[in-house]
């Protein structure tokens, strides 16, 4: 197979060349949690019957492909009993000088987003991190943490739905990276 056979198929199955010859470089990760691990009560949401801390993880990343000039951090639960998931965060016009976040940085109203930073409504209402509140009884839920670079800010309307900046990003993004995490009550 040449490298000409293999980017046609990449842009068939609607992926970019760049993004599959990056993706091995580009990371996330966190201090405050690891891969395939559950997270801690901090991070569970508080409120929906949930009683946790509701602190967004510190999250670092690097390796992200050539003409990053913005970051978009997304935390979705794809497990949802929603049938179309569940935004626990949505963060656009992340600027490149940025490569981490703190912990707690996602709460509604934080001074701590770099500036020109926009947090999207997530599905608990509010512009701001929420975290991973499952129904009882379920299996863990999956939390995948993935940040994307993008080429340039993206232009958004005011209150834009989960779903529209998850296309915006998705159709923009040079690649991604994502670190996932579980979370069982």
């Amino acid at each position: 197979m040449t490298l000409k056979t293999v980017a046609g198929m990449a842009c068939f199955v609607g992926l970019s060349f760049t993004s599959i010859v990056t993706a091995a470089s580009f990371t996330i990760t966190s201090e405050d949690m690891a891969a395939g691990e559950p997270m801690s009560k901090e991070q569970e949401f508080k409120g929906f019957g949930c009683d946790g801390d509701n602190l967004s993880p510190q999250l670092s990343w690097h390796g992200a492909p050539e003409g990053t000039n913005f970051y978009a951090l997304f935390v979705y639960d794809p497990d949802a009993p929603t049938g179309s998931g569940w935004w626990h965060w949505q963060v656009v016009n992340i600027p490149a000088s940025t490569s981490e976040l703190p912990t707690g940085a996602g709460s509604a109203g934080s001074m701590v987003l770099p500036e020109g930073s926009m947090q999207i409504v997530n599905d608990f209402g509010y512009a701001g991190f929420g975290g991973a509140c499952p129904p009882e009884g379920h299996k863990a839920h999956r939390y995948q943490f993935t940040v994307f670079a993008l080429p340039e800010k993206l232009s958004l309307p005011d209150n834009p739905s989960g779903a529209l900046t998850g296309y915006m990003v998705n159709m923009n993004a040079l690649g991604k990276a994502t670190l996932e995490a579980t979370y069982q009550r």
